[in-house]
């Protein structure tokens, strides 16, 4: 008999799968590269690992039972931490046997009385063992569960093992059924949890920008709550914080070519897929007839020759993001780079910003993830931040300017003022800081929060809202030594955050399944938005209304959920005005198109679709070969960007 770690490693993914722990199985799978061993998931039926621990506690407890003499021997039911110390197994072997002994030594009358006893009292415990046996491992685990009262356990044995450049793509990492908002990790679900929250956080559930997402934040919080950040130090090699980080360590593989353009060759159709509508919304269901007609003959899948895959990433690619002025798309991986994909043909194609950290007079690569991004308004600079505690500013054609380096843990967001002279940064520090961007200096460092800061927007030039693991959100202001404005409401961890075109009003999307609008001049939410059924991962305004460059169309916001589904809201009336359920699996990213009309989305099945928002319909639709963490447009809403979970990068031309 032979096994392997892989196999283990294995078993144990699919239990945490299986028992509703999303945050920690995706997390788990990601550190211990799930996807790269050669299992077939499709082949392990549910509850393998407890029928084969169940199996060898009845093992065990035949050996127990069997004496020298071949006779079974009456003994208590051993537990199954019992089972696995050799003392109280040795300890009761030795009490049985002198059982036996004093048995073959006591009078025949007695022996008898004994045995008749041993004899029903084996008959009884074996009858129970058989009862046991003859459940299903899928009833053994609904009933070991701690979440089996509200769980809908379906199929997770689909594992895509085929991800690239070291990539992992779990094709259902994140969808089983919770009755409630997960507390284990967020722990990306996963999660980092912190959004885990990035992709990078299910954006940690990593940071904020890693997937599976959103609550992977509980085991940082756990730390950061006790103010142990000892360990946290910028550029430490202690991986003892990094509840999530699967960089570290990664299996090596081949390098591939710096950059590799590919044309997809072959479209996939994605299965209907509908949800039951919520009262006073429109849903959208993907079984509708038109939708039907539209993804069957062909109409929206967008053809091969528009699809532009890009490769070179060695890890998943948590981000992406489109400079605001040209043709240059910014992508974030767990393989400590950042890169800079030139799509106008103009100059190199590809530059990659390694971020290095200082190990004596040396610069060596940090090996952890970037877990955000974000383009300077002029597009001349592009700030990143990276799992190892440091903020940097790049120039656009790949150089470093700067490094910023205050924080003590990792950073989970980050964002320019559209002034441009402020960058703004969020980490697991419990701490927001603003920077300098011209001296890289620290102008002021807000330690308000009471756990990991996971998201961070601006609301001026030097007024910032601000949201955590421990359920408050704060507006904040440059000079000012406390919050202008605290935030009271939600009921688990705040996801992100994001002010309307006007700064007027401010949303909030929370693990709680709840989303949230709050203005200046109110301590209660404007709106208590409830329709999602599970957390709500991120959230998006359209660039429409007063204020912006489309003044006439109606303010709309829209929010992806581990329900994967994704909402639009008419944010004045408080109304869901339209359902898109076309996904079926958790949905980490959503952007509209700079004039509003369209609206595209990226879920962890791997498609990327386009939605004409006025008439609620698909237009375009593309699958990749990862789950999807981030969708961007370009300025002129021509082309769209998507980083995936097999460390690709592909790019939809939607030009006419």
């Amino acid at each position: 008999m032979s096994f392997t770690s892989d196999e283990v490693n294995y078993l144990i993914y699919r239990y945490l799968s299986e028992s509703g722990f999303v945050h920690s199985a995706y997390l788990f799978g990601l550190e211990s590269h799930i996807a790269h061993t050669s299992i077939n998931g499709n082949i392990v039926p549910p509850g393998a690992l407890l029928s084969l621990i169940q199996k060898g506690l009845y093992y065990t407890e035949a050996e127990l039972s069997i004496g020298d003499d071949g006779q079974e021997r009456t003994f208590d039911n051993l537990s199954l931490i019992d089972a696995v110390v050799p003392e109280i197994v040795e300890n009761r072997r030795k009490e049985l046997q002198q059982q036996q002994q004093q048995q073959q030594s006591s009078s025949t009358t007695g022996t008898s009385v004994k045995n008749e006893t041993k004899s029903s009292t084996r008959s009884t415990t074996i009858t129970s063992n058989i009862n046991d046996k003859d459940r299903s491992p899928i009833q053994q685990l609904t009933n070991t569960s701690p979440q089996s009262t509200n769980q809908t356990i379906p199929d997770r044995s689909n594992i895509d093992s085929s991800g690239m450049n070291g990539g992992i793509n779990y094709q259902n990492s994140s969808t089983i059924e919770q009755g409630s908002s997960s507390s284990s990790l967020k722990s990306f679900n996963p999660t980092l949890t912190g959004r885990s929250h990035s992709p990078a956080t299910a954006q940690s559930h990593y940071s904020h920008n890693h997937p599976p997402s959103s609550s992977h934040m509980n085991t940082l919080q756990s730390s950061a709550s006790a103010g142990n950040f000892s360990q946290m130090s910028n550029g430490s090699d202690n991986n003892s914080h990094m509840s999530y980080n699967n960089s570290t360590n990664h299996i090596a593989v081949p390098k591939p070519e710096p950059m590799d353009f590919e044309t997809s060759n072959s479209i996939h159709h994605h299965p209907n897929y509908s949800r039951n509508p919520t009262p006073n919304s429109l849903s959208v269901q993907s079984g509708s007839s038109n939708s039907h007609n539209l993804m069957t003959n062909g109409t929206v899948d967008i053809p091969p020759n528009r699809v532009t895959v890009l490769r070179g990433h060695e890890s998943e690619v948590f981000i992406c993001a489109w400079n605001p002025t040209h043709d240059l798309l910014a992508s974030g991986s767990g393989d400590s780079t950042a890169r800079i994909w030139n799509l106008q043909g103009t100059r190199e194609p590809e530059m990659i910003l390694r971020h290095c950290i200082r190990r004596g007079d040396t610069q060596v690569p940090s090996n952890k993830d970037v877990t955000s991004l974000d383009w300077n308004p002029s597009g001349t600079q592009l700030a990143t931040g990276s799992y190892d505690g440091y903020a940097r500013i790049w120039s656009s054609d790949g150089n470093l300017a700067s490094t910023l380096g205050q924080h003590k843990g990792p950073i989970f967001a980050l964002k320019w003022n559209k002034k441009g002279n402020y960058i703004l940064s969020a980490g697991v520090d419990r701490t927001t800081i603003i920077w300098d961007a011209n001296s890289g200096h620290c102008e002021q460092q807000f330690a308000f929060h009471t756990a990991p800061a996971l998201d961070v927007d601006w609301q001026s030039d030097i007024t910032f809202a601000s949201c955590s693991t421990d359920q408050k959100i704060h507006v904040c202001r440059l000079g000012e030594t406390r919050p202008v404005k605290t935030f009271h409401g939600h009921q688990n961890e705040v996801n992100a955050i994001k002010w309307d075109p006007q700064g007027r009003l401010l949303a909030s999307c929370s693990d709680d399944m709840t989303l949230k609008i709050w203005a200046m001049t109110k301590d209660t939410p404007v709106h208590n938005l409830q329709a999602h059924n599970k957390e709500i991962y991120t959230i998006k305004w359209s660039p429409t209304g007063p204020g912006t460059m489309n003044p006439n169309a109606t303010l709309l916001l829209a929010s992806a959920s581990f329900d994967s589904t994704v909402r639009l809201w008419d944010v004045e009336r408080g109304l869901c005005q339209s359902t898109l359920v076309k996904h079926s699996e958790p949905v980490y990213s959503v952007a509209f198109s700079p004039d509003g009309r369209l609206l595209a989305t990226g879920s962890f099945d791997k498609a990327i679709h386009i939605w004409d928002i006025a008439r609620g319909e698909i237009v375009h639709s593309y699958r990749g070969t990862g789950g999807i963490f981030e969708v961007c447009w370009n300025s002129r809403g021509t082309r769209v960007g998507a980083s995936a979970s097999d460390g690709t990068v592909c790019v939809l031309d939607l030009r006419k």
